[in-house]
């Protein structure tokens, strides 16, 4: 089920995004950036729509994902 990040509260979205983070240990190439920079890169990726916060019921956990 997919949950759109404007109905969750900031405290709770921030969870998600740095436990994404340090679940997919994400690649960002050749420049550093640091915790909180990769945190306002996926708040902008949300922003733009380019991806989602997916809850999965059955496991109970959320994800990020891309938006299709």
């Amino acid at each position: 089920m997919d949950i759109p990040y404007t109905e969750i509260s900031e405290e709770a979205l921030k969870a998600i995004i740095q436990e994404y983070i340090t679940r997919e240990g994400t690649e960002y190439g050749i420049k550093e950036y640091s915790f909180e920079q990769k945190i306002e890169q996926i708040k902008q990726q949300l922003l733009k729509g380019d991806i989602k916060i997916n809850f999965d019921d059955e496991t109970q956990t959320c994800n990020l994902v891309p938006n299709r």
